[in-house]
């Protein structure tokens, strides 16, 4: 599962994927069917990457992209992400054995029923991690192998007058003098 680009934002219900980034903030859009596109002001708004969120877990965190993955591999019937808390936390025993019962609210499980609800359509659901990151990779190598090409096609000149820098020893900032010339 993919989750490379998916955020969450502050104050705002549902996914929106990260476009790119201007002098404002960052450009968002929505998942969802109206396919809203917004500027995430940076000083006023929070955004949190689905693939950094954790859940606490009670030896160690559990990465959101396992529970998402889990939830999608499970054979019971997956709860409404309006159900009440006794459903969810039964569905999360299951889904997430290893989570921490204290620390993990209600509202935190039907949060993440509502993102799996919202991603499990999509392309990216199904996408390995491994395959995005491979992608990537080859494309690095592919740029770094045109700019090695490009570099030994062009010689670099070396400049014919360059002078070494010199350094020069500097007296010691000199007070100013805030004194009235009335001598008050």
């Amino acid at each position: 599962m993919n989750l490379r680009g998916i955020v969450a934002v502050s104050g705002r219900p549902g996914l929106f994927k990260l476009i790119g980034q201007n002098k404002a903030g960052y450009v968002l859009e929505g998942l969802d069917e109206q396919k809203l596109k917004i500027v995430a002001n940076l000083a006023n708004t929070k955004l949190a990457s689905l693939e950094d969120i954790t859940v606490y877990g009670e030896e160690e965190e559990i990465k959101l992209s396992d529970v998402l993955g889990a939830i999608s591999k499970t054979k019971t019937a997956v709860p409404d992400a309006k159900a009440d808390g006794t459903t969810l936390r039964k569905f999360f025993l299951e889904v997430a054995p290893g989570h921490d019962q204290e620390k993990v609210y209600a509202s935190d499980m039907k949060k993440i029923l509502a993102w799996y609800n919202q991603l499990k359509d999509l392309p990216l659901f199904t996408e390995k991690v491994e395959e995005a990151t491979e992608a990537s990779k080859t494309e690095e190598k592919s740029e770094i192998k045109a700019k090695g090409e490009t570099k030994a096609k062009a010689p670099k000149a070396k400049p014919t007058n360059a002078k070494a820098p010199t350094t020069k020893a500097s007296a010691p900032a000199k007070k100013a003098n805030m004194t009235s010339k009335k001598g008050v």
